[in-house]
């Protein structure tokens, strides 16, 4: 059974009868006036496959901070929000601790301490002057002295440490961001109480964003395609006309056992910090040039499984021809797909009307 065309028109509907003597029908000419159907002549072109990676932006976790409490204490005011730019020294939150009173307590104590030894010292020099103090209890004393010395300067330190100095009265701790960047996460609430270092809760994490990491994934299929060094585009739906190129830094030589994917890590300088923590992304890398036909979307149909387009001749009529698509290029309201077999150069496509094109059996 031999195919044929039948043209359907919105102003009527011709019907060729079959024969007894199991010949086709010639193609139905059809009138363009009648049924809207436009033509374009394609010609090849080169295009280039990509392997697109989705992905998403991270901080680099070399330039990313976690602030924790250097004393147990409650937190009496936060100056920061999520996602707040923040300067090196800028006070981000008040700590209120009686820790600062112990540390300010073991100070006197060792400046007591300080002032006896140095008492002592100084009336065994007389004695050991008369010769009525031994040499080794003399010796004893320096020991005595040098020890109260440095816990004097333990003691200091360990006010400084606490962000205070030995005249303060204060028990308020100022909490300041170490590095500029940008908040990523806040791990408390005014009013909470903070423990010290050992079990401690982060108080604020900061991300400096000046480089950043994009990172994918990609399949063990797509591995021998990928080293580091190799150029790499990247595009972010928030800013679809910016143009940003990278290099692989490092493709993961951990597979996930899951998804069987490794992560892909490209880093990009950041100098604007128009990329953001957690945007989405996608990594193209460039993989072969070869010769294909570009489309109008309207101009390639389907029906069951078999992807098709007309092909218009000489005398008008219309013959149905299978292709091969690859990939469909989206630019803005503009939809083309990419044929990579079944057309050949000068080829009349129809790119409009061609649903009105219906393909008939004949006997």
């Amino acid at each position: 059974m031999k195919k044929s065309i039948e043209i359907l028109s919105a102003l009527a509907l011709s019907v060729v009868p079959l024969t007894a003597c199991k010949h086709a029908p010639p193609p139905v000419e059809q009138q363009p006036s009648n049924v809207g159907v436009e033509t374009t002549v394609v010609h090849s072109t080169q295009n280039t496959d990509y392997l697109e990676v989705p992905a998403h932006v991270t901080a680099d976790p070399a330039h990313v901070v976690h602030i924790y409490p250097p004393l147990s204490g409650r937190i009496l005011g936060l100056n920061i929000l999520p996602g707040q730019n923040v300067a090196k020294g800028q006070v981000i939150a008040q700590l209120q601790s009686n820790d600062i009173a112990v540390a300010r307590s073991d100070f006197e104590k060792a400046k007591i301490e300080v002032i006896r030894a140095d008492s002592a010292l100084n009336r065994g020099k007389l004695l050991l002057a008369h010769e009525v103090l031994s040499q080794a209890d003399f010796a004893e004393l320096q020991a005595t002295d040098q020890v109260a010395h440095s816990e004097l300067d333990r003691a200091r330190q360990h006010i400084h440490e606490l962000g205070f100095d030995e005249n303060s009265v204060s028990d308020t701790v100022p909490l300041r961001a170490p590095i500029s960047g940008v908040v990523l996460d806040i791990g408390t609430a005014t009013g909470e109480m903070q423990r010290s270092l050992d079990n401690a809760t982060v108080i604020a994490t900061i991300a400096n964003l000046d480089t950043v990491w994009v990172v994918g994934d990609v399949f063990e299929k797509d591995l021998a395609t990928l080293r580091p060094g190799r150029a790499v585009d990247i595009v972010v739906p928030a800013y679809p006309d910016l143009k940003l190129t990278g290099r692989i830094d490092n493709v993961s030589d951990a597979l996930d056992p899951t998804t069987h994917t490794l992560k892909l890590r490209v880093v990009l300088p950041n100098p604007k910090h128009l990329l953001k923590s957690d945007m989405f992304a996608t990594i193209r890398i460039a993989g072969a040039t070869r010769a294909t036909f570009v489309l109008p979307a309207t101009a390639v149909l389907h029906e069951a499984d078999k992807t098709f387009v007309f092909i218009a001749d000489s005398s008008g009529k219309y013959d149905q021809r299978v292709v091969t698509v690859g990939r469909t290029l989206d630019s803005g309201t503009i939809k083309n797909i990419e044929v990579v077999d079944g057309l050949h150069d000068g080829d009349k496509v129809v790119t409009t009307g061609g649903a009105l094109l219906r393909p008939t059996s004949g006997d």
